[in-house]
């Protein structure tokens, strides 16, 4: 199946759930009000560390260095205000997750272990210089041929 597929099937029945289970615990209101105050919160961080997120990027680039770390942090933290906005328990953990500059390093770093190139050992090609001199109106041509174990 799918995981898209999966993710819009399992997400709501997941939400609705846990508005079933914490709603019978501390009561209707307070889990609407608990849905409100944890999307307003979240926005709020989520605006706070987007901009901290832009301040670190410009810096980057006033160094002349490529802000790699910071133009996937900050899709990640747009990604989780989008999650705050939704409601729901599950999307806001998810979302504070993705939000909280700790958490989110440490999420970078298993993803990107797993997509890491790893180096070829046995490299088995060969590298060619040519070198073009004219010493009078004689044309030497100079080839070098290397194998690179």
């Amino acid at each position: 199946m799918n995981t898209v597929l999966a993710s819009i099937i399992l997400i709501p029945v997941i939400e609705i759930f846990l508005f079933i289970k914490i709603g019978a615990q501390i009561g209707a209101f307070n889990t609407i009000s608990l849905i409100f105050i944890t999307a307003i919160l979240g926005i709020i961080y989520a605006r706070y560390e987007g901009l901290n997120t832009l301040k670190s990027g410009f810096t980057q680039l006033v160094k002349n260095e490529l802000p790699a770390y910071e133009i996937i942090s900050g899709a990640a933290i747009a990604f989780a205000a989008l999650l705050l906005i939704i409601p729901g328990f599950a999307t806001d953990i998810i979302g504070f997750t993705l939000i909280i500059p700790f958490t989110r390093k440490l999420i970078f770093k298993s993803f990107s272990s797993k997509f890491k190139v790893k180096e070829k050992t046995n490299r088995n090609f060969i590298e060619c210089q040519v070198k073009h001199l004219m010493l009078k109106h004689i044309c030497m041509l100079k080839i070098t041929l290397v194998v690179i174990n």
